[in-house]
């Protein structure tokens, strides 16, 4: 059946365009779904329903059953068009209607549709192909051939009278097909490059996503921890001026008693020197001369000594005041100083109730604050969970290391330590700066420094027990409570009474000093180690049966 009498059949005789969801009557007729049921709705009234086209009635509204087999046929014939369609093309020969082209002959010079192909030449001079419109390109301009040959040496298509006594003559052919296929192999590779190209500018493209989506992250929160610093300064300030201004107060009030008192007391003695002098007056005016050398003869210089002594009394409070309150304005003036220079809000508190409750000198304050004090860096130290042994865990803001018996199975690589053992993200080249830890009482621990080019394995890649390395440590070989400094295997014994919960590591890299502190109330100086620093120095931390927490940020120390 051509297909012009095909679309005829596939039409609905209620909307005249091709089936859509096509349905069923009991008679036999086909309808779209949405037509037939249009029909039947202006039907539901009249109480009986018939068929649009052999007008077959019914009492009951008819079930509508969808007809597989023609929506199978629809649906293959709408594919069809549309590939025949989207050439574009139409049948030469049909001039009633326009039909999608079939084929193409070259010899013809026309386009068929099915049911003109099959009454067309079966000869082989009439050549076949897919429907183009570019039929006079595919004969030869010269001699009105059909292109069969594709001359290699002048990339040009020829007939056959090309070859043979043509301008193409002796040159060398291949067919047109085969010619095709090359071409077409080496477009395939072409593409097959270029396709590779794009996939790595693809993956170029997405690593460079997720390192700006990456960077986006980091930068949010460094915002994010700037953010909660500087909200911490601004409240600790508004603390601290708060201290201050009560400082002040009580000392003015104190200052202020301690007057009141003295002038009361000085006033008391002002109307005993009034009476005095008026009974000596009253003396001066008598006549009776018995009487006036009858009295004591002394007073005058009772009354000087008095006002000596009530004259040195007065100066001395004066002094004392003047005192308390200039040595409270040093103080203060020397804290807002060490501020200016960049000294962390913290220290200054704690210097103030250092002051309070005397556990702390003027001299000593001005040497802290001389110090400069201050945050490099609102980053937090961190451990390296690629140096960190399989026999210890990492928590997950990387601060706290712990023993454990149960294996962690990570990836075995030339800087992962064998031992229970990590390093710091960080490494220090210069300067100066301490950490703090926070250390559990039960187990053995080390904490200290290392080179980055120290032993991974054995026990040589100890902390302490090497050239490379210094620590202080709980439990060395057989002293299991024994604390000690330990650099190259030679141990500095420390007392035993002095709280080790909370340690301060202080690094001096230019000096060459390594020191170490209890931070405990009031601050003990552990142990300085002098050394000549050759290599940037990690953090580095040790344990077994405990864990090992680092409680702070890297802090620097700049005079």
């Amino acid at each position: 059946m051509a297909s012009a009498d095909l679309r005829q059949e596939l039409d609905c005789s209620i909307c005249l365009n091709i089936y859509t969801d096509p349905v069923t009557l009991r008679c036999g007729h086909n309808f779209c779904r949405v037509c037939i049921d249009c029909v039947l709705d202006t039907l539901e009234g009249s109480g009986v329903y018939t068929c649009p086209d052999c007008r077959a009635e019914c009492q009951e509204r008819p079930a509508l059953q969808r007809n597989i087999t023609l929506c199978n046929i629809v649906g293959s014939f709408l594919s069809t068009q549309s590939d025949q369609e989207k050439t574009g093309i139409f049948c030469t020969y049909c001039v009633d209607s326009p039909v999608p082209a079939a084929k193409s002959c070259l010899l013809c010079e026309a386009s068929l549709c099915d049911k003109h192909l099959r009454v067309h030449s079966k000869s082989a001079e009439h050549v076949l192909s897919d429907p183009t419109t570019s039929l006079r390109n595919r004969k030869c301009s010269i001699h009105n051939k059909i292109l069969e040959y594709y001359c290699t040496e002048d990339t040009a298509c020829i007939c056959v009278s090309c070859s043979l006594a043509g301008e193409h003559h002796g040159h060398r052919v291949e067919i047109l097909d085969e010619a095709s296929e090359k071409k077409k192999e080496k477009l395939r590779n072409a593409l097959l490059k270029l396709t590779r190209k794009r996939e790595e500018t693809d993956k170029r493209v997405q690593r460079l996503q997720e390192n700006r989506k990456e960077d986006q992250e980091k930068a949010a929160g460094i915002t994010k921890r700037a953010t909660a610093l500087f909200r911490d300064i601004r409240r600790q300030l508004d603390d601290l001026e708060k201290r201050v201004l009560n400082e002040i107060s009580r000392q003015e009030e104190s200052v202020s008693l301690s007057v009141s008192d003295l002038i009361q007391q000085l006033e008391i003695k002002k109307d005993e020197l009034s009476r005095k002098m008026c009974h000596i007056e009253e003396l001066c005016n008598m006549s009776d001369p018995v009487t006036v050398l009858q009295e004591p003869d002394t007073g005058d210089l009772c009354d000087t000594e008095a006002r000596e002594r009530h004259g040195d009394q007065i100066h001395g409070v004066g002094d004392l005041d003047v005192a308390l309150i200039s040595g409270k304005l040093d103080t203060l003036s020397d804290i807002i100083t060490g501020l200016n220079k960049g000294m962390y809000v913290q220290e200054a508190t704690d210097i103030l109730l250092d002051v309070n409750t005397g556990n702390i000198t003027l001299s000593e304050i001005r040497t802290a604050i001389n110090a400069g004090i201050y945050v490099q860096d609102p980053s937090d130290l961190l451990l390296d969970i690629n140096t960190a042994g399989n026999n210890i865990n990492i928590s997950g803001d990387m601060k706290t290391v712990s023993w454990t018996n149960v294996t962690q199975k990570r990836t075995e690589t030339p800087e992962r330590f064998q031992c229970n053992q990590v390093l710091s993200t960080r490494r220090f080249l210069s300067g100066r700066q301490y950490w703090e830890v926070e250390i559990s009482k039960s187990g053995w621990w080390r904490v200290g420094m290392c080179y980055p080019s120290i032993d991974r394995r054995g026990r040589q890649s100890y902390i302490g027990d090497n050239n490379k390395s210094w620590c202080l440590c709980r439990g060395w070989y057989n002293n299991n409570n024994q604390y000690s400094v330990i650099h190259d295997r030679k141990e500095i014994r420390l007392p035993d009474n002095i709280p080790y919960d909370r340690v301060r590591i202080y690094l001096d890299y230019e000096a060459g000093q390594l020191s170490f502190y209890s931070l405990c109330n009031p601050i003990r100086h552990l142990h300085t180690i002098t050394a000549t620093f050759t290599e940037p120095l990690h953090a580095a931390l040790w344990v077994w049966g405990g864990c090992i927490k680092i409680s702070g940020g890297v802090r620097k120390s700049e005079n």
